[in-house]
């Protein structure tokens, strides 16, 4: 093979590595293990574009580096195949969700084999598969049937918590559980019906129904998640959201909030995500306070983390949402609480907590006392504040809280200062705005001790109690949809009630379209005659889209366990993934409930890690080079880019495949849409120039690259290798097309190392020179370095560097380009297969041993000096390092180029600065 064919080549090798099953791995208790993960893709029908394998290289490298190193590595693949763009697509065709996903999981399969990734495929995992998704419903058996205990600080079957209440009743028993729940006695709960028993057993389970604000969707029939709505519109659609009460299953993340955080100490991942988790629980320590309604029998409790705070505050907040909102509106108050009202809890929370500028609010008309001054404070609505969070009341201290001044002020409220004492004060009155106490019971405390002492003093006055409070909430586990795992669960005289576990999986069943009822039950309300043992009614919602990927790690170690979701060996053998890679928008959805999941999992003595992911890398972005051009108003007519300014334009997106090097293609372009076909063009030097922008790939912006057309182009191996070389893994960067070239060219003089100038194979058994071996051993111990570090672009550098100089020492030593073929294979295997082999291996490139680079062949033993005669550089002479002054000076003197400079005169001095320069004065 004369040229440097990389289709043939990679065809060959991807055919090799399935029909040879390469990449297949078992356990092996000989071998140290390596789980390498990335975050599963959902099978879109758009298929992958070029930012999409980023992280999918980056993983591979790792893969492929640790295969080399001697570990045993588990490097899978699979699909996160429920999902709503499916459901959707299902509801205007009417085609079974199934098969559009079936198709877009083939596209994908093939785009990814195009790659020649090392996935072992015989572990894939589909979501939507009953034979995964049957272990999704086990594992909500396991939760529905467990509580968490705060004594033990962890989840136990709920039989241990029936037998507590059997002996005992529930008054000594520390769990989490609903803060409404009753207290009762052992008699209470043996003389209580199995119906009430149950429903006390819902207060305490890790999922549970209960009655919650949520965010409805009418225009797609279901519940959103709170990342999935916008400034009150579906991310999916723009539909408008509401905000509404509903019946719900939820999850009891809140139980392991303690320990979540915990656990952020003991993984290793950035310090920025760690963060995103840790304000996401939002673990606030503080204190809740009483304040009565004025002449009303009624009593708002506040949580604040500043009890310290309370003698400046000037009113009462409470959410939207709440219940008592109703009975604190005055009459002529009604009118203005209740449009209020209306748009504000149809703002989704994410949008309330972000917002920090917008005040708005609505006065109720009534009025709280304030514990400590004994004076009227109004009690106000703004949706700042949170009906989940806390009390759902807040306590407004102006003089602290910024978000407190900027409603105060608005509204006209007053605002009063606590300060330490006004005697050092030259004018109290005229801090700031408004009046000015002197806080005694505080004075000379710090700010921590002033919170312990003021919680202490509620407490003492029985005016509150110390609290921990934490902003996450319970997650909510429905969805209004099909296209989602059935929750295995049937309803007894209005009780949920798992399934037995051998009717498991739960199916789902065929309707006759993918949208509620018109009563306004979710779709699996039209499945006909689907009852649990021909009697009892199914759970109609579905699971949400986090449900498989929260425990799908597992599932890749036992993929075809029929018994187990993991069996107890594999699960002890792969332990947890030691290097996941996926995008930072999973960090408070995916990757909290995954953390729960495996901790609740732990706890119930099912795995034998708590952690599931030791390290997290989160890739960065391939942004889109958009090509714009420039159309004059009015006209089909279009200037390029350099005279745009003499014109009155409109710029237009165009689609990138029409462009080169940001040059046109205007025949292809009037080919383009219709209305293009005729266009004129102004040009520049007889061509037409686009502007360019870096923006999102989208299709809406026509700047979406097909990695199938780069592949085809360029090979695969060429893609790799520029994706690494764009930059930092976990920086976002724009992909440029023209500059995918000289990456190619790089591997076709990689290809030249080995082939003649006739195109024949052609390496020497001669031993490598002392150059050639420092080429190659800074290269090997480079690329090891940057792999470890996750500096694959550095790598990709060095690999070019390497190429350019051994091309230069005109090296095809054997011994120095096969130690260069491995550690080349991790990025472009395609081509390091096929040298491989040339090279006259019969095994796969895989199956060799990373080289070891030797520190001797990299110690530096000559310098080479610039010889400088009267300041002009005229040669270079290389000299060992320990060479005396002396012995450097008389060679130079006997150098036949320096003897052509002097042209026979004697020099006046000669200057030697060690491992420097020399110099000649003549």
């Amino acid at each position: 093979m004369a040229d440097y064919n990389f289709r043939e080549i990679e065809n060959k090798w991807q055919q090799h590595w399935r029909d040879n099953n390469i990449y297949q791995v078992s356990a092996d208790p000989t071998r140290p293990k390596y789980y390498v993960l990335d975050m599963f893709p959902y099978p879109s029908g758009a298929g992958l574009h070029v930012g999409h394998p980023l992280g999918y290289i980056a993983s591979d490298i790792v893969s492929r580096y640790k295969r080399l190193k001697g570990f045993n590595v588990l490097h899978p693949m699979g699909f996160d195949s429920f999902g709503l763009p499916a459901e959707q697509y299902a509801i205007q065709t009417g085609q079974h969700p199934a098969i559009t996903t079936a198709q877009n999981i083939e596209r994908y399969k093939e785009q990814l084999g195009n790659l020649g990734f090392s996935f072992d495929w015989s572990r894939e995992v589909q979501t939507s598969s009953p034979d995964f998704y049957r272990w999704t419903q086990w594992i909500f058996m396991q939760l529905f049937q467990s509580w968490f205990n705060q004594k033990t600080n962890q989840a136990e079957p709920i039989e241990s918590l029936i037998t507590q209440f059997e002996q005992n009743g529930n008054t000594s028993v520390n769990a989490a559980c609903d803060e409404d729940t009753l207290a009762f006695t052992a008699e209470e709960w043996s003389n209580s019906s199995e119906a009430e028993q149950q429903k006390m057993l819902l207060n305490y389970r890790l999922t549970y129904l209960a009655d919650t604000v949520v965010n409805w969707c009418p225009g797609l029939g279901t519940v959103l998640a709170n990342d999935e709505v916008k400034d009150g519109y579906s991310e999916r659609g723009g539909y408008p959201v509401e905000r509404k009460k509903m019946k719900q299953w939820m999850m009891r993340i809140t139980a392991y909030a303690d320990r979540l955080l915990d656990g952020l100490e003991t993984i290793e991942w950035t310090d920025s995500l760690k963060e995103m988790q840790r304000n996401w629980i939002g673990r606030s320590t503080g204190c809740e306070l009483d304040f009565k309604v004025q002449s009303a029998g009624i009593t708002l409790t506040a949580f604040t983390t500043r009890p310290d705070t309370i003698f400046g505050v000037t009113y009462i907040t409470l959410a939207p949402e709440h219940e008592l909102i109703g009975e604190l509106t005055t009459p002529e108050q009604q009118e203005e609480v209740a449009i209020y009202v209306e748009k504000a809890v149809n703002r989704s929370e994410r949008d309330r907590m972000a917002d920090v500028k917008t005040v708005s609010g609505a006065f109720t008309g009534s009025y709280a006392i304030n514990p400590i001054s004994n004076e009227p404070v109004p009690i106000w609505i703004a949706d700042y504040v949170l009906a989940g969070y806390g009390t759902g009341v807040v306590m407004g201290v102006p003089s602290s809280d910024d978000r407190d001044f900027r409603f105060a002020k608005h509204f006209d409220l007053p605002i009063i200062h606590v300060i330490e004492g006004t005697e050092n004060l030259e004018n109290p009155t005229e801090k700031k705005h408004g009046t000015i106490i002197n806080s005694d019971f505080l004075n000379g405390m710090d700010s921590h001790d002033a919170i312990q002492a003021a919680i202490d003093k509620a407490v003492q006055l029985k005016l509150g109690e110390a609290k921990v409070n934490y902003r996450m909430r319970d997650a909510v586990f429905s969805r209004q949809r099909y296209w989602g795992e059935p929750v295995p669960v049937y309803f007894k005289d209005d009780i949920p009630h798992l399934l037995d576990e051998e009717d498991l999986p739960l199916e789902l069943p065929a309707v006759d379209e993918y949208k509620p009822t018109e009563d306004g039950e979710p779709p699996l309300g039209r499945a006909s005659d689907w009852q649990y043992k021909n009697q009892y009614g199914y759970e109609l919602t579905t699971m949400p889209g986090w449900a498989g990927s929260s425990w799908y790690h597992f599932r890749y170690m036992d993929a075809h366990n029929e018994e187990e979701f993991v069996s107890k060996e594999a699960q002890a053998y792969w332990g947890n993934v030691d290097l996941y890679i996926g995008g930072t928008e999973h960090a408070t959805g995916h990757l909290l409930y995954s953390r729960f999941w495996t901790k609740f999992l732990h706890d119930r003595g099912y795995v034998t890690v708590d952690e599931p992911y030791q390290k997290l890398i989160n890739q960065g972005m391939i942004q889109g080079q958009s090509s714009i051009v420039y159309r004059v108003k009015g006209k089909n007519e279009f200037v390029s880019l350099g005279l745009k300014d003499q014109y009155e334009v409109m710029p237009m997106h165009i689609d990138v495949s029409l462009v080169s090097n940001n040059v046109l293609d205007t025949q292809a372009f009037q080919q383009w849409r219709d209305d293009l076909n005729g266009a004129q063009f102004i040009l520049e030097e007889g061509k037409y120039l686009c502007g360019s922008e870096v923006e999102k790939m989208s299709k809406r912006l026509f700047n979406v690259v097909n990695p199938d057309d780069v592949v085809e182009q360029y090979g695969a191996d060429t893609l790799r290798l520029y994706e690494m070389f764009l930059g930092p893994l976990e920086q976002s960067k724009p992909w440029n097309t023209n500059g995918i070239d000289g990456v190619f060219k790089f591997l076709r003089k990689l290809w030249r190392l080995f082939h003649d100038g006739s195109g024949n194979f052609s390496v020497s058994e001669a031993e490598p020179t002392s150059e050639e071996l420092k080429v190659l051993h800074r290269a090997i111990k480079k690329t090891q370095e940057d792999i470890e570090n996750y500096s694959f672009n550095t790598t990709v550098s060095s690999f070019m560097i390497c190429v350019n100089e051994l091309t230069s020492l005109k090296c095809n030593k054997r011994s120095v380009l096969t130690d260069l073929v491995v550690i080349l294979s991790p990025f472009a295997p395609h081509i390091a297969e096929e040298l491989w082999h040339l090279l006259g291996n019969v095994d796969s490139v895989t199956q060799t041993n990373f080289p070891n680079y030797n520190e001797e062949y990299l110690i530096e033993n000559v310098h080479e000096y610039p010889i400088s005669i009267n300041g002009k550089v005229r040669t270079k002479l290389n000299f060992a390092l320990d060479m005396s002054k002396e012995n450097i000076e008389q060679a130079v003197l006997q150098d036949e180029t320096v003897h052509r400079w002097l042209d026979g005169k004697s020099p006046k001095r000669v200057i030697v600065v060690p491992k420097r320069i020399v110099n000649i004065v003549i």
